[in-house]
């Protein structure tokens, strides 16, 4: 092994497109560290990050034949933030996933090294303002304001099932816009 630890990653590319496993146990070694930290950093689920980068390196040996990039690094990194968007967009993130997301928003806690989180922040609040007047100003009493239903409902005036209703809509029709963009940028 210690003979691919020197090797360029085009070389081990070029290794892995004839087939060389050693050229992707080299890959692995190489990146799964940095790859696992990116996916843990936005999603906070040991068991998803692993099951997403599982995905992304069955995909690489699936189609080693054809893989050119000019990062290898910035590729899979690249890999996993569109994999964990598409997590996102399945439905798949827990509800506390949220709740983590809101307490790296609070003031002085977002870790300045943290740029997945800043970037997925940035894409939902992107697409927040893009909600309609009431469900907009509903998920941002919620996720900014960190009101409960009833609170949200008291404030506004209205029933505690039409908050949750708008919540409902808002959490759906981001989770679209975010498998828009997620499928525009990355097909894995």
């Amino acid at each position: 092994m210690t003979e691919y630890k020197h090797i360029s990653d085009h070389e081990l590319l070029v290794k892995l497109g004839n087939d060389d496993k050693r050229a992707f146990d080299e890959i692995y070694r190489r990146y799964w560290n940095g790859m696992f930290s990116s996916a843990y950093n936005m999603l906070r689920d040991r068991e998803a990050c692993m099951d997403i980068l599982q995905e992304i390196f069955i995909w690489l040996w699936e189609h080693r034949y054809g893989v050119t990039v000019d990062s290898l690094q910035s590729y899979l990194l690249s890999a996993v933030k569109f994999k964990v968007a598409n997590y996102i967009r399945n439905g798949k993130v827990r509800a506390s996933f949220f709740d983590r997301l809101k307490e790296a928003e609070a003031p002085g806690e977002l870790a300045t090294d943290n740029v997945e989180v800043k970037e997925l922040s940035a894409i939902i609040a992107h697409y927040a303002n893009q909600l309609p007047d009431k469900c907009r100003e509903i998920f941002l009493l919620s996720r900014h304001e960190y009101l409960t239903n009833k609170e949200i409902a008291s404030r506004l005036g209205i029933s505690v099932k039409t908050v949750e209703n708008q919540m409902t809509i808002a959490i759906r029709k981001l989770k679209t816009s975010i498998a828009k963009i997620s499928s525009f940028l990355f097909f894995l």
